[in-house]
């Protein structure tokens, strides 16, 4: 049987990214993988239960998202993405 050859990983998820100083204080100040950045933001919103109870898609944001949000109270997971990319340097 022939094996598939493995997938390689995307270079830009590889590519450390800088996290500006709003971000920081979710994902620490040091240069990551783009991959290792939503590990980090995932483990946040999971550690302090910002995740909407009813509407699991949405994201309730404490005073640290607030600032990454722009102001907003609750984002859904796609438009994080989004507004956590502006808090990045490449």
């Amino acid at each position: 049987m022939p094996t598939k050859p493995k997938r390689k990983a995307n270079a830009a998820f590889l590519k450390p990214v800088q996290p500006d100083e709003i971000l920081a204080p979710i994902v620490g100040s040091k240069a990551i993988p783009r991959s290792e950045l939503t590990k980090k933001l995932w483990d946040y919103i999971k550690k302090h239960k910002l995740q909407d109870e009813k509407k699991r898609t949405q994201i309730n944001a404490d005073a640290n998202l607030k600032a990454v949000f722009g102001g907003k109270k609750q984002v859904s997971m796609f438009e994080m993405t989004k507004l956590v990319s502006q808090h990045v340097k490449a």
